[in-house]
C-alpha cells in the first residue's frame, strides 16, 4: 500500500469536501497500528547461494510500501502525583503491565521529556559539499508531539464554544517548540491541518461558530430531546411519553385533545430521532477520520474532544467501539473535556422554554433534562477512558481542563514487551499497566491493542518492522551508524537534499556461505515536512558477498550509504533506519535540515 501524499488536487473545493477528502488520502497511508511480537524469535532470514562471479559488494534501489501491522508493543505511560505534576523518578521495576490479567516482562523500558529527541536529532550537524549554500541557522527542533484539537460545533451552544475556543487560544500560546497543533469540527466545516503556526491556529478559531447539520432551530411543541425520543421509540418508555404529553399542555391551546397532543408529541419526538441520529452519526464519523489522520504523525499523538457531549444510543456502539479500537492500535490516546464546565439544570428549562402551572410536569420534565445530560456526557468518558486519557468535567475552571488535556507532561515512560505465546486470531488484548506501590499517585496509559490475524513471512515482517520503525521517533542503536545530511542549491527555488548512512562493520554479524562472508542491509531514508508530515521515502538495500580477504580490509573502515531527495528550500525532518538480515538488529536517528 504506497503512501499518497499530494494533496494540492483537493484545493479548489469546498472546506467540508477538503476536509473529508484530506482525511481519506492520508488513511490509505495508516500505518497506525501499535506494534508486533509473536512470543518467539523469528528465524534468520535464509542466504541466497553464493555464485564465484557474485559481486562482493551489490546496492540496488528497492520501492517503498508500507503495511499496517503488530509488533513490539509500547506502552507511553504518564505518572502524577496528588498535585497533578509528573513523576520522573520511577524505575522499570515499580511498573506491573498485564495482557488480558497476565503479568509481562517489561522488555523496553526509558524515561523521557519533551524535546529531548529533538535536541538529539539536532546534534547531527548538516555537512555542506562543495558549493553547496551553508545554513546561516541551525535547523528547528523536530516535532515530536501532536494534539488534534476537535471541536464538536454540532452539538456546542454559542456561549460555551466562545469560552471554550478562547481557553485553547490561550492553551496555543505555551505550545513547546516540539508540539504541533490541529484543529477540527464534528461539522467538517473548519479545519486546520498540524502546524506551529499561531497565528493561524488564532483564525482558525475565529472561524468556529454553532454548526447543527440537521435541526432547524425552530421551536418544537413540545420539545423532545434526542435522549427522550429514543425512549419513547426504542425503549417503548410510557413516562417519558406522559412526561412529554404533559409538557405539550403547555404550548398547546387548551382545546386539544389527548389523542392530538400524543400524536404531536410522537412527532416530535420523531424528528428528534432523526435529526439527533444524523448529527451522532457524523460526530462520530469525522472522529473517526480524525484518529485515522493523527494515526501516522511521528511522535506522541492525543486527540483533545471539547464538547458537551451527545446521546450515543445502543445502535451506534460498533462506530464508538472502531474509534476506541483505532485509536489504541495507534496508540492515541483521547482527552475528552466538558465544554459546559460546572452546569446546573435548571427546573422546567431555562427562560427561552415555554412554561406552565402544572408542578408534575416541571418536576419530570426537570427528571429527564438530569439524566439526558448524564448520557450525553457518556460518550466523552467512553472515548477517553477506552483509550488511557483523562475526561475533565464538573468544572469552570476551563484553561485548567484544557492544560490538563492538552499539556505536555514533563516526564513521561516508554514500556516495551512482546507477547506470550500470541494466538494470530485477531483479538482485542486488554493492557493493564499499575504501580506496585502507587501511593497518591494516578497513572495514564493505553489500554490495549489487536492482535495480527496471521503470522508473517519472514521477509514481509522484516519490511512492516522497517515501516513501523520509519513512523516513529525512538531512536534505536542496535547497529553502530551515523546519520550525515548534505545539500546542495541548484536555483534559489531547488536543491538535492542528500542523506547519508554511515555504517561501521566491525560490529555486524556475518554468516558464511560457499565461502563468502554474507549480510544484507535494508536503509530506508524518510523526509518528513517540519510539522511532521510525512514527504517521501527511498529504500536501499546492499548485499554484501565478502571473501575473507576483503573482509579483513573491510571490518575496519565504515561504508556509506547515499540517498538523494530533490525538494524546495525549507526545513525538514530526516529519519534514517536501517537493519541487518543477519542479527536482525535495528538502528533508527533522526535529524534536521534548514535549507535557505
Amino acid at each position: 500500500m504506497r503512501i499518497v501524499h499530494n494533496l494540492n488536487q483537493y484545493a479548489g473545493r469546498a472546506p467540508s469536501q477538503r476536509f473529508q477528502a484530506w482525511l481519506l488520502v492520508y488513511a490509505v497511508a495508516v500505518c497506525a497500528a501499535a506494534v508486533h511480537g509473536y512470543g518467539q524469535e523469528k528465524p534468520a532470514e535464509p542466504a541466497p547461494a553464493v555464485q564465484k562471479n557474485t559481486p562482493e559488494l551489490n546496492t540496488r534501489e528497492a520501492a517503498v510500501t508500507f503495511k499496517s501491522k503488530v509488533n513490539l508493543v509500547l506502552v507511553t505511560v504518564v505518572v502524577r502525583d496528588a498535585q497533578g505534576r509528573a513523576v520522573g523518578t520511577l524505575k522499570q521495576e515499580d511498573f506491573q503491565l498485564l495482557d488480558k490479567g497476565k503479568p509481562q516482562l517489561i522488555s523496553k523500558f526509558s524515561v523521557e521529556r519533551p524535546g529531548m529527541r529533538a535536541a538529539a536529532a539536532n546534534q547531527n550537524a548538516s555537512e555542506v559539499q562543495p558549493g553547496a549554500v551553508a545554513p546561516t541557522a541551525p535547523p528547528p527542533p523536530a516535532p515530536e508531539r501532536f494534539v488534534a484539537y476537535l471541536f464538536d460545533d454540532i452539538h456546542l451552544n454559542f456561549g460555551d464554544l466562545v469560552r471554550i475556543r478562547d481557553a485553547a487560544d490561550r492553551q496555543f500560546g505555551s505550545l513547546e517548540v516540539t508540539d504541533r497543533a490541529a484543529i477540527y469540527s464534528t461539522s467538517g466545516q473548519t479545519m486546520l491541518d498540524f502546524t506551529d503556526d499561531r497565528e493561524k491556529l488564532h483564525e482558525t478559531l475565529l472561524r468556529l461558530q454553532p454548526r447543527p447539520v440537521a435541526r432547524t432551530g425552530a421551536m418544537e411543541c413540545p420539545p423532545v430531546t434526542y435522549y427522550q425520543a429514543d425512549l419513547i421509540f426504542n425503549k417503548n418508555d410510557n413516562q417519558a411519553l406522559q412526561a412529554a404529553v404533559l409538557d405539550a399542555q403547555t404550548c398547546m391551546p387548551p382545546s386539544t385533545t389527548p389523542q392530538m397532543m400524543e400524536q404531536m408529541v410522537r412527532g416530535s419526538a420523531q424528528r428528534a430521532l432523526s435529526e439527533g441520529g444524523a448529527e451522532t452519526h457524523l460526530a462520530l464519523r469525522v472522529f473517526l477520520d480524525a484518529v485515522r489522520r493523527i494515526s501516522i504523525m511521528p511522535g506522541q499523538r492525543s486527540i483533545v474532544l471539547l464538547s458537551p457531549g451527545f446521546f450515543t444510543p445502543l445502535d451506534v456502539y460498533q462506530e464508538k467501539s472502531e474509534i476506541v479500537d483505532r485509536a489504541v492500535r495507534a496508540n492515541v490516546i483521547v482527552n475528552a473535556v466538558d465544554a459546559r464546565g460546572l452546569y446546573t439544570i435548571i427546573p422546567g428549562g431555562d427562560a427561552s422554554q415555554p412554561s406552565g402551572g402544572n408542578p408534575l410536569a416541571a418536576g419530570m420534565k426537570a427528571q429527564f433534562q438530569t439524566t439526558s445530560a448524564l448520557a450525553e456526557a457518556d460518550v466523552l468518558a467512553e472515548l477517553a477512558e477506552g483509550t488511557g486519557g483523562t475526561f475533565q468535567h464538573s468544572s469552570n475552571d476551563l484553561d485548567g481542563g484544557l492544560k490538563k488535556a492538552a499539556g505536555a507532561p514533563e516526564y513521561f515512560y516508554i514500556l516495551g514487551f512482546s507477547p506470550q505465546n500470541l494466538k494470530l486470531d485477531g483479538s482485542f488484548h486488554k493492557l493493564k499497566v499499575v504501580l506496585k506501590e502507587p501511593g497518591k499517585m494516578t497513572l495514564q496509559a493505553r489500554r490495549g491493542y489487536s492482535a495480527p490475524r496471521r503470522e508473517a513471512d519472514p521477509a514481509e515482517a522484516a519490511q512492516l518492522e522497517i515501516q513501523e520503525a520509519v513512523f516513529s521517533r525512538e531512536e534505536m542503536r542496535d547497529l553502530p551508524i551515523e546519520l550525515h545530511t548534505q545539500f546542495f542549491k541548484a536555483t534559489d527555488e531547488s536543491a538535492r537534499l542528500s542523506i547519508l548512512a554511515r555504517v561501521d562493520l566491525r560490529q555486524i554479524h556475518f554468516r558464511k556461505v560457499d565461502g563468502r562472508n554474507c549480510n544484507n542491509l535494508t536503509v530506508v531514508s524518510a523526509l518528513f515536512d517540519r510539522n511532521g508530515n510525512y514527504i517521501t521515502a527511498a529504500e536501499k538495500r546492499l548485499e554484501m558477498r565478502l571473501r575473507d580477504e576483503t573482509l579483513e580490509n573491510k571490518i575496519r573502515s565504515v561504508i556509506t550509504l547515499k540517498t538523494n531527495f530533490d525538494v524546495k528550500p525549507g526545513s525538514y525532518m530526516v529519519r534514517l533506519v536501517v537493519r541487518d538480515t543477519e542479527g536482525q538488529l535495528m538502528a533508527a536517528q533522526n535529524g534536521a535540515v534548514e535549507i535557505q
